[in-house]
């Protein structure tokens, strides 16, 4: 029993224990169900987060979703087409990098070798993405064709790096192939400083300083000229230049330099006053002062400016000889060379006139003098225009001359049936002809007519002897020899064609001697009208106031034989008759002129000599005879020095407009010739 009751405890206890572990076990397994209620009610707001961000998971785990062994094969392939794109990038950061020591502060102008140094890295940075950014782009495109070829990314995400790849490729480039996101515009803003630069530079450089004008110029006002560029500006002008070359970028510097320039040279001009070259002239401007001004205008702009700026160019684009060129023949143009052509031109086409052969040989002389200088300024065929227009110039400067020098005989011949002068002095194409043909034989004109001369028969194959200028010279002394002896046969008053010859006579004589064109004609030319005025003085004296003394006869007053009363009738008579003579021949030759004063005292000498001693000695012997008559102012009307004082004034100039000679055309049009130049004596009507 008692083994029994010891075997009930021992299975209670057993029980119990076993109840003590169940319970233990429930509340351990209720105290889990609570840890685990408390991380499932934390884990909600994950599992919601989660849930939110499986598609964006899901996206990126699509384009492996390949089989390990294909993903594994392009692998080597993705690498070595992301490898140069990697590249690309790395400089491309490094590009934005020099945004800031380029973009900011001064830049060129604080330290101009520093920033080119830094341009240079940046165009070396461009130059290796825009060799290399293609090729980056292609490799990719390459890359992702063949993924998706293999059907180893999703779809969607192939489509988006096509289009990416597809915009890389179409985009356009600031630097030759570069995608212009890529560059952002830093290379276009940097060079557009270097401009900047450049402009600022030439400007602050090129204001025009005061110049002296050339010695014996005439030209009275005070010349400018652009100053010249000091060496280290040239030197920051050509760097800046080279790298906007080398980027295509020199057009706007081009332009600039020639405005900068060609206006400074300009200002340079119009300081001296040239304002007659864009000026409408008449005929006595265009052939007067203004040719030898533009002459010396000329010279100075093409010597002294264009020169100097010729000089400039070459110094700033020494690299460039095609830009040199093309800049300085727009800044001669703009400066106004065409100008100074123009209006040498507008000489040149003026209609054909004496005068216009001398100014066409001071314009001829004024460009031949400055040949080798065209040569060597306007060369290029960047001044083509210059070139043909200086060419033309020339050719209508030398046909316009020997043309009109050829037909000077023909126009003296034409005036020989005109009208000789009515006062009987010097006709005017006898006094223009006799200087006018000194002056093509002066120093100054002679060597230059010769050589267009040569110039204009050998366009013609045709040689030129100088004493064919000579003879053209005597020629037409000639025809004016056989002009007045024409002329002379014109006049209805013998007494006036005397005067006339005497005057013409001494004109050749007196004018010519000792000058070119007399030394041409000789000694025995030249003493033949001396003996010709001779011969008329004589002649004029015998026919004109030589008739008077034989009025004032002694006749019959010797012996007073008839009586005083008689005497003083025969006085009063011969008075009469004098005064009448002397009265008449005064008033009609008071009208008539000798040119020359020498002439004209001479034959005043000559009248009061034949004239004066004759009446005086009559009056005082016969004077007192009428005198005490209550009519003897009707007879004594003179006294001695009275006539003197009469006929010492006679053949004076009379005060007139200045003439020239009628110089007919080939048309049959009538133009006047040496208007203006030399002051008339006579007029040939």
């Amino acid at each position: 029993m008692d083994q029994s009751q010891s075997q009930t405890d021992s299975d209670e206890d057993k029980a119990m224990a076993s109840l003590l572990a169940a319970r233990r076990c429930l509340t351990s397994c209720l105290d889990r169900s609570r840890s685990l209620a408390s991380a499932l009610s934390r884990a909600g707001p994950h599992l919601e987060e989660i849930k939110h961000r499986l598609p964006s998971l899901e996206a990126s785990v699509r384009p492996i979703r390949a089989p390990r062994e294909a993903l594994m094969e392009v692998g080597g392939h993705i690498d070595r087409a992301v490898g140069p794109a990697a590249a690309v990038l790395k400089v491309f950061d490094a590009v934005h990098g020099l945004e800031r020591p380029l973009l900011s502060g001064d830049g060129p102008a604080e330290d101009l070798k520093g920033f080119l140094d830094v341009l240079t890295r940046l165009e070396e940075a461009l130059k290796f993405l825009s060799d290399n950014s293609g090729l980056a782009v292609q490799w990719l495109d390459d890359i992702v064709e063949y993924l998706a070829d293999h059907s180893l990314a999703d779809p969607r995400f192939i489509s988006q790096l096509t289009d990416t790849l597809s915009s890389l490729k179409s985009g356009s480039g600031t630097n030759q192939n570069l995608p212009e996101p890529l560059d952002g515009g830093l290379l276009s803003a940097t060079l557009d400083r270097l401009e900047l630069e450049f402009c600022q530079l030439l400007s602050a450089h090129s204001n025009p300083i005061p110049l002296q004008p050339p010695e014996n110029s005439g030209d009275t006002a005070i010349a400018i000229a652009p100053s010249p560029l000091p060496v280290p500006v040239v030197r920051k002008l050509s760097l800046i230049l080279d790298r906007l070359a080398a980027n295509n970028r020199l057009d706007k510097c081009v332009s600039a330099f020639v405005d900068i320039r060609g206006s400074n040279v300009r200002k340079s001009l119009e300081a001296l006053g040239i304002d007659y070259l864009g000026s409408p002239l008449d005929a006595a401007q265009m052939l007067g002062p203004h040719v030898q001004r533009w002459g010396r205008h000329l010279e100075f702009a093409v010597k002294h400016l264009l020169e100097s700026e010729h000089r400039v160019c070459t110094e700033v684009f020494d690299r460039r000889p095609a830009d040199s060129a093309y800049c300085f023949a727009e800044v001669a143009a703009q400066a106004g060379i065409l100008d100074f052509i123009k209006f040498g031109r507008t000489v040149a086409d003026a209609k054909k006139d004496p005068i216009k052969l001398l100014r066409l040989l001071e314009i001829f002389d004024s460009l031949n003098k400055l040949r080798l200088d065209f040569n060597r300024l306007f060369g290029s065929k960047a001044c083509a225009d210059i070139q043909n227009r200086t060419r033309d110039l020339i050719k209508r400067v030398v046909e316009g001359a020997c043309e009109i020098f050829g037909e000077l005989l023909v126009q003296v011949e034409l005036q020989r049936n005109v009208t000789p002068p009515p006062d009987g002095g010097v006709p005017r194409l006898v006094s223009f002809i006799t200087e006018y043909c000194n002056r093509l034989l002066s120093d100054e004109y002679r060597p230059v007519l010769t050589q267009v001369l040569i110039i204009q028969r050998s366009w013609k194959q045709e040689r030129f002897h100088e004493r064919l200028l000579i003879e053209a010279m005597l020629n037409l002394v000639k025809a004016l020899e056989l002009n007045f002896e024409t002329w002379s046969k014109g006049y209805e008053d013998p007494n006036l064609a005397c005067l006339f010859m005497m005057n013409t006579h001494w004109h050749f004589f007196k004018h010519l001697k000792g000058t070119r064109l007399g030394d041409h004609l000789g000694d025995t030319w030249l003493r033949e009208h001396e003996q010709y005025k001779d011969y008329h003085v004589a002649v004029f004296l015998r026919e004109t106031w030589g008739k008077l003394p034989g009025l004032l006869s002694r006749e019959g007053l010797m012996i007073f034989s008839g009586g005083r009363a008689t005497a003083r009738d025969l006085v009063k008579k011969r008075l009469k008759s004098f005064n009448e003579m002397f009265n008449e021949m005064y008033q009609t030759q008071s009208n008539w002129v000798i040119s020359d004063k020498e002439l004209r005292d001479k034959m005043c000498s000559l009248v009061v000599q034949a004239i004066v001693p004759v009446y005086r000695s009559y009056m005082q012997n016969y004077g007192p005879l009428v005198e005490q008559d209550a009519s003897a102012s009707k007879y004594a009307k003179f006294t001695a020095q009275g006539l003197e004082k009469m006929l010492g004034s006679l053949f004076q100039n009379k005060p007139k407009k200045a003439a020239s000679f009628n110089v007919r055309h080939s048309n049959g049009k009538v133009n006047h010739a040496g208007t203006g130049l030399y002051r008339s004596t006579s007029t040939v009507k």
